[in-house]
């Protein structure tokens, strides 16, 4: 008896053990592919816009989709890379290899701003000292700022806006809590708007290994910008005075479309920022409005040849973009992608709040799947030893 019982025993314990073994293969399959198990995953909704944006933006060619009729995209833009949008609903009317990573230069203030303006009281008053104004680059552009001189916040943004001043970003991202620590919080401003192409190093714009933006995200700034009151007020401004201890100086707007400057202004121009270093060339994002729309471009380094070839290409894309709105399907989107939507509470309701990009442990369906079969091969093998041993005792 007692040899039969530990046979029989011992035969129980091996089909325990597969069992056991079986499980956790089981839970270990449903960790590394829930989907296959039937269980639903939350995804990164960066990867979901990724899914979801229109390939052909991607591209290198031009992009449009126009009806019959439309007008044709200007054929003599020299830019490597550009964008036409409408800066109200976010639609691509076209583009051209609007996701092509490229220096940004100065146009890169529109993300600084984006990202300080809200922390920073406009009527604010700071002296600088002599370390908020080491590690300007060679050959920065400069408003005038002066160590040991008090100045209003505002004095500063336009000095940033207007004279694309990197003296009064050294000041403005020290008040904000330094140099690095601005370049992170433009980073998660960037990935929070949907623009993935840009890498920040140097808030300034200045040319820095690795600092790249795009077409399409520059787009995504500007449009961002315009819906910020002050923003949209500092953008716009044509000239200002900026203090110099007890009496003060002109400044003027760099934008060449806002001021008429060397060319002819644009009409209903409302800005926003252009941009220039040896490695970049010329950048610009501009807006401007006509007839209730608003549209906003990108041209990023133009190859003509000509000193104000950014100024004319942006002219000539503004002005196709207003003949060819309400004649074309868009090619994307400036908006970035949303999670999906959940089901409506009624009248009231507050709205969903969008995701950020980060990385979560498995989700409760997963984390219950892997559990409940961890418990039960541990009860099984629990079950069996038991059973040997009653039978053991009692032969």
């Amino acid at each position: 008896m007692t040899i039969g019982s530990s046979s029989r025993a011992t035969r129980l314990s091996r089909i325990a053990v597969r069992c056991s073994a079986a499980c956790a293969l089981c839970a270990l399959a449903i960790a590394v592919n829930p989907q296959s198990a039937g269980l639903q995953v939350e995804t990164d909704p960066q990867d979901a816009k990724a899914a979801q944006e229109p390939p052909s933006l991607y591209r290198p060619e031009t992009q449009m989709r126009p009806w019959a009729g439309a007008p044709r995209v200007p054929q003599d833009i020299s830019a490597v890379s550009w964008l036409v949008a409408d800066a109200d609903s976010g639609a691509v009317l076209a583009a051209h290899d609007a996701h092509r990573k490229l220096p940004p230069a100065s146009t890169l203030k529109t993300l600084f701003a984006l990202t300080v303006l809200p922390g920073l009281p406009a009527g604010l008053r700071h002296t600088v000292e002599s370390e908020e104004l080491a590690g300007i680059g060679a050959g920065s552009s400069l408003v005038g700022v002066e160590e040991n001189r008090t100045y209003r916040v505002a004095d500063l943004w336009r000095g940033v806006f207007l004279s694309s001043g990197n003296d009064a970003v050294r000041v403005l991202a020290a008040l904000n809590g330094g140099w690095r620590a601005t370049a992170e919080q433009m980073q998660d401003k960037a990935l929070a708007l949907g623009a993935r192409d840009t890498r920040v190093v140097s808030p300034d714009g200045y040319d820095a290994p690795g600092q790249v933006s795009s077409a399409y995200d520059l787009a995504v700034f500007g449009r961002a910008g315009l819906r910020n009151a002050e923003f949209a007020e500092y953008c716009s401004t044509t000239t200002a005075t900026f203090p110099a201890g007890g009496w003060s100086y002109g400044i003027q707007n760099t934008n060449r479309l806002l001021t008429g400057a060397g060319v002819e202004r644009y009409p209903g121009l409302i800005g926003i920022k252009n941009g220039y270093t040896g490695n970049a060339g010329n950048t610009l994002i501009a807006a401007a409005k006509r007839g209730g729309r608003t549209l906003v471009v990108t041209v990023m380094r133009p190859r003509s040849g000509s000193r104000f070839a950014v100024y004319e290409e942006a002219r000539s894309l503004l002005d196709w973009g207003f003949r060819a709105a309400g004649r074309v399907d868009a090619v994307g989107s400036l908006l970035p992608s949303r999670p999906a939507a959940a089901p409506q509470a009624g009248p009231g309701s507050l709205p969903v709040r969008e995701e950020k990009e980060e990385v979560t442990a498995p989700g409760w369906p997963v984390a219950g799947a892997i559990t409940g079969a961890a418990v039960f091969g541990v009860t099984a093998v629990a079950l069996t030893l038991w059973l040997r041993g009653g039978r053991l005792a009692g032969g």
